[in-house]
């Protein structure tokens, strides 16, 4: 959503949450390409909306409306077909307390006004992202559990080792850690997206790690591959097709749903959708 968000005019640092509210035919724009691209699931524009996110952008007192007109455009999305609402929630910018600044009583409201708001709008489910931290993340599960949601994604976002042996988030949790804490705490869904070298061939071994470990379902959203500098810029240069062709190997590991995060396109997303297919079709 981010790099979409930037083709189509957000200046860098810009609100694009806000643009549910101030450009909502340009969020419906973007999100109807990857419905059209067969996509069953659609991410809300909501990821920095909760209130921590938003007061960066003198936006706090909007996160009942952002998120909620969020989920409103994602589902006008798929035109009246079926399909599901995931209504996102992401980190909250900074370390929670002791060792950061963050106090714990103002980050579980923060997750607990944002989830609030994405269930009262009819999000199908809840998908906590690029989570690094167990403490963050639990706070996060438990808002969307006293929100009542319908469905609950917890998801984390993993970096290689640099042996490149393991995968490990940022602040040190493995995936087999993460997937026994995801069960105990009551989500649905165990996830992966996003992370240095974490891309379709890589999140086999974070998936079965994950089956492994835990009975949950598994979602898998990896990069388009690892990112190139160009003119200063981190640029994703991952085909669609060559991304595709690792998607068997996620499934085959114990994948139950497959999309993708950073660089990719509603290519991508068509790709992806022609190699579910057609794996359903070979078993």
């Amino acid at each position: 959503m981010g790099t979409e968000l930037m083709q189509a005019g957000l200046e860098p640092g810009g609100c694009g949450e806000y643009w549910n509210l101030s450009e909502p035919e340009k969020i419906l724009n973007i999100q109807r390409r990857y419905a059209e691209a067969g996509a069953d699931c659609l991410i809300t524009n909501t990821f920095g909306a909760s209130r921590l996110m938003l007061a960066r952008h003198g936006r706090a007192d909007e996160v009942r409306a952002i998120n909620q007109a969020g989920v409103r455009i994602a589902r006008n999305a798929f035109d009246g077909r079926q399909g599901y609402v995931l209504g996102d929630m992401g980190p909250l910018g900074g370390i929670l307390e002791p060792y950061g600044e963050i106090r714990i009583a103002d980050a579980a409201e923060a997750y607990r006004e944002q989830a609030l708001a994405l269930v009262e709008a009819g999000a199908d489910a809840i998908i906590i992202e690029t989570q690094t931290s167990l403490e963050e993340l639990g706070l996060a599960i438990d808002a969307a559990r006293q929100a009542r949601a319908p469905s609950i994604i917890a998801s984390l976002a993993y970096d290689l080792s640099a042996d490149k042996e393991f995968f490990v988030t940022m602040m040190g949790v493995l995936p087999e850690k993460a997937a026994a804490f995801v069960q105990e705490k009551g989500a649905h869904v165990v996830a992966l997206n996003c992370g240095t070298g974490m891309d379709m061939g890589a999140a086999d071994r974070v998936v079965r790690s994950y089956r492994k470990h835990s009975n949950l379902g598994i979602m898998v959203q990896p990069n388009a591959g690892l990112p190139v500098l160009e003119g200063g810029k981190a640029v994703y240069k991952e085909s669609p097709e060559n991304m595709a062709s690792r998607v068997a190997g996620v499934l085959s590991a114990g994948a139950n749903i497959v999309g993708s995060c950073c660089g990719s396109t509603p290519a991508h997303t068509r790709a992806i959708r022609l190699a579910v297919d057609q794996f359903g079709r070979n078993r």
